[in-house]
C-alpha cells in the first residue's frame, strides 16, 4: 500500500515539476494560495469583531464568521485564478507570444477586479467584506504612488529631485496622518453613515458611547 502511495506521489511531483506544466499549475496554486490566504486573514477578524460587536446568539455570531471568511476566501481564490490565467493567456497569445507585456498585469488585475470586486448583489448592495478588500487595496495603491511620485528618477518632476524627494518623504507621514485623522473624525461627527459600517462602529463604541454612563457600571465595566 505505501509503495503504491509513494509511486502515486513520485508520478504527481513529476508532473508539478515538469515545466511545460508550469503557467497552468501556476493558476491553480494561486487559487489554492487566495483561499487559504484569505480564511487565515479573515477568520481571526471576524471572529473577534463579531464576538465583540455583533449582537445576536451564538449561532448566529457563527454563521457570521463563516460566511465572511468563506466570502473573502472564495473572493481572493476567484481573483488569483482569473489574475493568473489571464496574464498567462496575454503571455502566450498577446503582441509578442512567450513574452509578458508591460500592460500585463495592469489588465488582468483590471478584469479580476471588475468580475470579483465590482459586482453587486441581486439586492444591489456591495458585500462588506469586498469593500473591506478594496478599500484596503486602494489605501496602499495610494501611498505607494505617493512614494512613487518623489522617487529619484521615476518620480514627478520638480518633486523626485534627491534634495525635495527627501524633504518631502520626511514631512509627508506627520501631515499625512494629521489629515486623515481630521478627516475621519469630521465625517464622524457630521457625515457617520457615510462611513463604512465597521469604522463607523469601532468609532461609536470609542467616542460616542464615552460620553453616556449613569453609574460605575458602565462607566468602568462595561460600555453600556
Amino acid at each position: 500500500m505505501s509503495g503504491a502511495v509513494e509511486s502515486l506521489r513520485a508520478a504527481v511531483e513529476r508532473i508539478i515539476l515538469d515545466p511545460k506544466y508550469h503557467d497552468v499549475l501556476a493558476v491553480v496554486k494561486g487559487a489554492r494560495n487566495g483561499a487559504v490566504y484569505g480564511a487565515k486573514v479573515r477568520f481571526p477578524h471576524a471572529l473577534v469583531m463579531i464576538m465583540l460587536f455583533r449582537s445576536g446568539t451564538i449561532r448566529e455570531k457563527l454563521w457570521l464568521i463563516f460566511r465572511a471568511t468563506k466570502t473573502h476566501a472564495r473572493n481572493l481564490a476567484k481573483f488569483a485564478t482569473i489574475y493568473k490565467a489571464t496574464c498567462m493567456l496575454l503571455k502566450n497569445y498577446g503582441s509578442t507570444p512567450g513574452k509578458e507585456g508591460p500592460y500585463d498585469s495592469f489588465m488582468a488585475g483590471l478584469l479580476g477586479g471588475y468580475i470579483v470586486f465590482g459586482q453587486r448583489s441581486r439586492s444591489g448592495k456591495i458585500s462588506s467584506v469586498n469593500q473591506q478588500i478594496v478599500v484596503y487595496v486602494f489605501a496602499r495603491v495610494v501611498l505607494a504612488l505617493a512614494r512613487l511620485a518623489v522617487k529619484p528618477g521615476y518620480g514627478l518632476t520638480g518633486i523626485s529631485e534627491p534634495n525635495k524627494s527627501a524633504a518631502i518623504s520626511h514631512y509627508a507621514w506627520p501631515v499625512f496622518a494629521s489629515v486623515s485623522w481630521a478627516m475621519v473624525m469630521h465625517l464622524f461627527h457630521w457625515h457617520p453613515a457615510e462611513l463604512q459600517p465597521s469604522l463607523r462602529s469601532s468609532m461609536t463604541y470609542i467616542y460616542a458611547n464615552a460620553d453616556t454612563w449613569d453609574g460605575l457600571r458602565n462607566f468602568v465595566w462595561h460600555n453600556k
